[in-house]
């Protein structure tokens, strides 16, 4: 396995495990009270957004030829980390 085929699979696995904590944050905020219900709704939008931005990363790397592939992952990476970032923030207030 190459080093791009191994990436894709590795943001794969991220994405998918991603939108799986984002479908509990929408189960806990269904379950919440009004004005949580709020603050919830506008974490998860944030979450999709770059959830969203995350998989366009993706898209391109996919897309990039074996030589070019590593320009697109450096903009990938911050992305990722964005993301990431943006999921402990979330469970740490929420989760």
């Amino acid at each position: 396995m190459d080093d791009k085929t191994a990436y894709q699979e590795k943001m794969n696995a991220k994405l998918d495990e991603w939108k799986a904590d984002i479908d509990k944050l929408q189960a806990k905020a269904r379950q919440a009270q009004a004005d949580a219900q709020i603050e919830y709704k506008e974490q998860i939008d944030e979450l999709k957004k770059r959830r969203d931005r995350m998989e366009k990363e993706l898209e391109q790397v996919q897309s990039a030829s074996a030589e070019a592939w590593k320009d697109f992952k450096d903009g990938a990476d911050k992305a990722w980390d964005a993301m990431s970032d943006a999921m402990k923030n979330a469970w740490n207030r929420f989760g």
